[in-house]
């Protein structure tokens, strides 16, 4: 007996049962979806007996699940099981590898840089090496993320890669053992002797953690009576965890709410607040960037530090993801991960497809080659996002130019903090000077990451 007529047998027999105690309005409603249910088995039967040539049943009912999912917004999807794993490796934070951060350019696999007390800096690993094979496996071919896939794996085993060195393209090869790898997703340092730089890239699990460790360390390095304040870069973030952006919020103000999620009912509401005692800034003033590639978790931490009067926004308007994200494991077949809640800055606003407009609008000039591709169009732009009133679908600029002497934004926020010098709105230098710019929860943790922005080729990813 074919598929689609077991489906309608199983339907038509559980139906009446079902449906008889219930009105007859949800009765006619329910009746209507298994008919729905039919039509699927009936389509899926035809299908399997009569196309051109035989299907692989499997991947007909994943495309089938990803279809539903597509049909309900950007960010709903069904992760198979390796993708659920990559997911989980992702706000986990830590895995088993080398320490390396790669990036691709001209199909070649470069390193960035080695990650300090890891096992390619151990063993002797460069920036600028260039990894030409990987267990004999050529690279050449290879995408960054099959590359980084063949780089990671269980702890103490071994991995050897050869390499290109330097101008004279010495050849290298070097038998590494892997190790338990943390991402580094919190970085800091002092500016100019008296302001305490944190750049947060993601929200992990190890980001809360390396928030406060980045302050104290701070704290030891700059004297208390010519410390000026923080500066929190959050530019390009594409978000992560709920939680850690709660926690990160909560080591900068003291009390009140932080950001509440509304679901489809009343009952599903929930509020967070910060917790009294858990604030490490001391009260130092706090300026905090922003681009058009800050999203989700990023924007719980900005929007909640505005509404506080906590800090200072500088940059450009961020990406306007305003919706949460549950994550929840299906077995040995993966997840779904499914828009269950929309999030609120404490003042009540909802950012959907909005963003975040900073205090002060900056531009940064972006080099004749990067033209235009620099700029984030936002959730307001992605097919089937949530509709959320007047929108802007504008562009906003989410380049960060890579040698601090250039970065305009982060001149200002040391300006502000050092001198007390309010930014003015400013835009990118003319064509004459310069180029132009055109305008996890596995049952209990959420997950806010949005839908992938345009990835650059060269984007660095650790392993």
């Amino acid at each position: 007996m074919g598929f689609g007529a077991i489906l309608g047998a199983a339907a038509t027999i559980a139906a009446p049962q079902a449906l008889s105690y219930i009105s007859p309005s949800a009765y006619a409603a329910a009746a209507d979806t298994y008919r729905q249910l039919n039509l699927f088995g009936d389509v899926f039967d035809k299908i399997r007996n009569d196309y051109v040539e035989k299907p692989d049943e499997a991947k007909l009912i994943e495309a089938a699940i990803n279809g539903m999912l597509a049909s309900l917004d950007p960010h709903s999807s069904y992760m198979d099981a390796k993708q659920f794993r990559d997911m989980q490796v992702q706000t986990k934070g830590e895995f088993g590898g080398l320490g390396i951060e790669v990036t691709q350019e001209d199909g070649l696999i470069k390193v960035v840089t080695p990650i300090d007390d890891t096992p390619a800096a151990k063993a002797g690993i460069l920036s600028g090496d260039v990894i030409t094979a990987i267990d004999d496996t050529p690279t050449q071919g290879l995408t960054l993320d099959q590359a980084v896939e063949k780089m990671r794996g269980a702890i103490n085993s071994p991995v050897k890669l050869k390499i290109v060195r330097g101008p004279k393209k010495d050849v290298k090869e070097f038998t590494i053992i892997r190790d338990l790898i943390k991402v580094q997703s919190v970085r800091s340092h002092v500016e100019d002797g008296d302001v305490g730089y944190i750049r947060v890239t993601q929200f992990t699990e190890q980001t809360a953690d390396g928030l406060k460790a980045a302050m104290e360390k701070l704290k030891t390095e700059i004297p208390a009576d010519k410390f000026k304040g923080y500066i929190l870069d959050l530019r390009n973030n594409p978000g992560g965890l709920l939680d850690q952006s709660i926690d990160v919020v909560n080591s900068f103000v003291d009390r009140g709410e932080i950001v509440s999620t509304r679901g489809r009912t009343p009952d599903e509401t929930q509020r967070f607040d910060a917790r009294p005692g858990e604030d490490l800034s001391g009260g130092k003033p706090l300026v905090v960037l922003i681009n058009g590639g800050s999203a989700s978790a990023s924007e719980i931490v900005a929007g909640a530090l505005q509404d506080h009067k906590r800090a200072t926004l500088i940059g450009t308007r961020s990406f306007g993801k305003g919706s949460v994200q549950t994550i929840m494991p299906l077995g040995q077949e993966g997840a779904l991960r499914l828009t269950t809640a929309r999030y609120y800055t404490p003042s009540g606003r909802s950012i959907q497809a909005k963003g975040i407009e900073p205090d002060y609008k900056v531009l940064e000039d972006v080099p004749a080659d990067l033209k235009g591709k620099d700029d984030m169009k936002g959730e307001a732009s992605l097919k089937g996002h949530l509709a959320n009133g007047d929108e802007d679908t504008s562009a906003s600029q989410a380049y960060v130019p890579p040698k601090e002497k250039d970065d305009k934004q982060l001149t200002a926020a040391i300006d502000l903090l050092e001198h007390g010098v309010k930014p003015a709105e400013t835009a990118a230098a003319k064509p004459d000077t310069a180029a132009k710019a055109d305008a996890v929860k596995t049952d209990s943790a959420k997950s806010d990451t949005p839908a992938p922005a345009p990835a650059s080729p060269d984007a660095a990813k650790p392993n």
